[in-house]
């Protein structure tokens, strides 16, 4: 724990009145005497309720920056937390203009000089980019962590024009976190009309994404790839590895004009600070480089760091999570990097291809080891032991190593192949195969075949006709030892993290090569990380921990496999504000191996808060399942002021299957 050399003041809840009289709930620290001494700002502006949410990963970083001279707010986006208002969906045109609304209110007070930069992970880290690419004067540097730049193609909702399961996670998510009510604390008596006026409006948001099947003007809108040009403000791109979005770094460095740096850690969907696997680093200095020198206009050596600092990841035994992933940091010269092309042949991978006929026709079951899409909770959801889901696969190995091999950007895949089915998948799995036996996910990518020349307009495979095909997996740095062998791994689907293809589908696979992209190291060294940095964090009292579990069970009348995710976040008070809150959420992936309709997933959330006779529960269960042509979704929210039950609403959508 650090603090800087200022006194801070804290506001619990400032008010940012918009144009349109809604008012928006900010939580404000700044440096003691601002006013009189203005300040540069920094806005983190989120929907995941600042009250109750994030307040303790809050109350480790605004403080620690205000103490170091910065004014820095916290801001409910309308229609969440404290904030009035109704939220329609994420990322909206509303959204953002009220963003630039906050941004030109904040650089207008007495305490902020005009500078404002923007940070946040996640949610926060998109909105960043797209408030910068909008081009708001005052905004002159962001942070952007575990973000996207293409909402489509990288993001919860579609991978490789595949549906990922997520986009009902998430939204399952987010039907509860929208579920929740405003702190009388904080709005008063308008708290029950409030909530209420929420819960009537709250959409359930995994319909609406799914009435957007390929890439269209829904998905261009906030894909800031779109246009690169478009953002002016210094960037600072963070990622993880054991994050979903591992991409997005790699993307900005080389693309954006405006000053750009990139670094990725072992990570999962966290805050270096404090993230694991380690090694944590000092996150909170390395802001404050970016600050100074963007907001401060000081010389702090930034833009003499490499372009892109990257965590090369060792192999070790794999695990479904790690306290820390042994490795070192390097500066990739990503520009200049050399590739190794390795040719698919009767015999495995090797240096020239030799004619092979293999055939993809694997249990719809193939994926069960795969982890989340995106590790998000602390808990057992990295990828495991691949050995059971190569078994299932059709894998193409390299002899063992001679020396070490250093993978460092995102491999590239080239097939030739054939379906049986006008609508067919394929996933492909880089693999180290271990001596001891066990095999470890380097990197993976997933195709639905009919995007394979574009996803704005899919086309159905001609069954039995050979295509070329095409696809990156995602980045990776990862170096292999010798005496391991690589492994690529296909399968023709990858249940849950994929939602299966409306028919049971074979491919027929005839050539094909990956492209290796290796370690190039840039010349510019890489300056080592502090250790990591805090203010003291929040006064809390946990009433029961948080616990996270990962059950599998095979039904054995039906041969149905289910996979059940506890989320249990614990209880917790703020002894600050004496706000109890608890949340559980459950999830069960289901399918029978030789049945893709049979695929069928189920979330429930259960949310509790309560202070002194005030006592809120939300229930959220939600259901989603498939046949041939559509896609079937039902929810249903349930509110309580203590034992009674307030309000109730359910949702029901069917929506027709657009070539996935």
């Amino acid at each position: 724990m650090a603090m800087g050399p200022h006194d801070v003041t804290e506001t619990e809840d400032l008010a940012i009145v918009l144009s349109d009289g809604t008012r928006l709930s900010a939580r404000v620290w700044m440096p003691e005497g601002a006013p009189d001494r203005p300040v540069p700002a920094i806005l983190e502006y989120l929907p995941y309720r600042k009250r109750d949410g994030t307040f303790m990963r809050d109350e480790l970083t605004h403080p620690y920056f205000a103490s170091h001279g910065y004014a820095c707010l916290r801001v409910d986006i309308r229609g969440n937390g404290d904030s009035e208002g109704l939220m329609r969906d994420e990322y909206t045109p509303q959204e953002l203009a009220d963003a630039l609304e906050v941004i030109r209110w904040i650089a207008a007070q007495d305490w902020c000089c005009g500078n404002v930069g923007m940070m946040g992970i996640s949610w926060g880290g998109f909105n960043a980019l797209q408030v910068a690419a909008l081009r708001p004067a005052a905004l002159k540097a962001i942070i952007t962590l575990c973000s996207t730049v293409d909402r489509f193609a990288d993001d919860i909702h579609y991978k490789g024009g595949c549906l990922l399961g997520e986009n009902f996670g998430w939204g399952s998510t987010m039907l509860s976190y929208s579920s929740r009510a405003p702190d009388p604390m904080i709005v008063g008596e308008r708290w029950r009309d409030m909530w209420l006026e929420r819960l009537r409006a709250n959409p359930f948001l995994p319909a609406r994404w799914l009435e957007h099947q390929r890439r269209d003007a829904y998905w261009r809108h906030g894909s800031v790839c779109e246009d690169y040009s478009a953002i002016q403000a210094a960037t600072l791109a963070i990622g993880g590895w054991g994050d979903g979005y591992k991409n997005t770094v790699q993307s900005l460095v080389a693309n954006l004009d405006a000053p750009v740096k990139g670094i990725i850690g072992p990570w999962i969907h966290m805050y270096p600070h404090f993230a694991e696997p380690g090694p944590r680093i000092g996150f909170l200095q390395e802001a404050l480089r970016w600050w100074g020198r963007w907001l401060k206009g000081r010389d702090t050596g930034v833009e003499d760091d490499p372009d892109l600092r990257l965590w090369l990841v060792d192999s070790v035994p794999p695990r479904t999570d790690y306290s820390h992933r042994p490795g070192r940091w390097i500066a990739q010269d990503f520009r200049n990097a050399p590739e190794h092309i390795l040719k698919l042949g009767a015999s495995g991978l090797g240096p020239k291809s030799t004619a092979f006929e293999r055939r993809l026709d694997c249990p719809l079951s193939t994926g069960a080891d795969a982890g989340e899409y995106c590790a998000i909770w602390r808990g057992p959801d990295l990828p495991g032991d691949q050995t059971l889901e190569d078994c299932l696969s059709v894998c193409f190995d390299t002899e063992p190593l001679e020396a070490p091999l250093a993978i460092v950007g995102a491999p590239e895949l080239r097939l030739r192949l054939a379906s049986d089915a006008p609508v067919a998948q394929i996933s492909a799995r880089l693999n180290d195969v271990r001596p001891d036996g066990t095999v470890a996910r380097i990197t993976y990518g997933v195709l639905n075949l009919t995007h394979r020349t574009g996803a704005q307009d899919p086309r159905p495979m001609p069954p039995g006709q050979a295509q070329d095909i095409a696809f990156k997996l995602d980045q990776t740095a990862y170096q292999l030892p010798a005496g391991h062998r690589l492994r690529l791994s296909l399968s023709n689907v990858y249940w849950p993290l994929v939602w299966p293809a409306p028919g049971r589908t074979a491919l027929t696979l005839s050539r094909g090569q990956i492209s290796l992209p290796l370690l190039k190291e840039d010349r510019r060294p890489v300056r080592p990380f502090a250790p990591p940095e805090s203010a003291p964090g929040a006064d809390v009292r946990w009433r029961r921990k948080p616990a996270n579990r990962r059950e599998s069970a095979i039904d054995p009348e039906t041969g149905v496999r289910t996979l059940q995710i506890v989320d249990d976040f614990g209880e917790v008070e703020n002894l600050a504000h004496g706000m109890i809150t608890a949340s559980e959420a459950r999830e069960w992936w289901s399918i029978h191996p030789d049945d893709p309709l049979s695929a069928r997933a189920r979330a429930t959330w259960i949310d509790e808060m309560r202070r002194g006779d005030w006592a809120l529960r939300t229930e959220a269960e939600s259901e989603m399942w498939a046949d041939a042509t559509d896609f079937h979704l039902s929810a249903r929210v349930r509110a309580f002021e203590g034992d009674q039950c307030v309000f109730e609403k359910e949702y029901q959508a069917t929506l027709a299957r657009d070539l996935v």
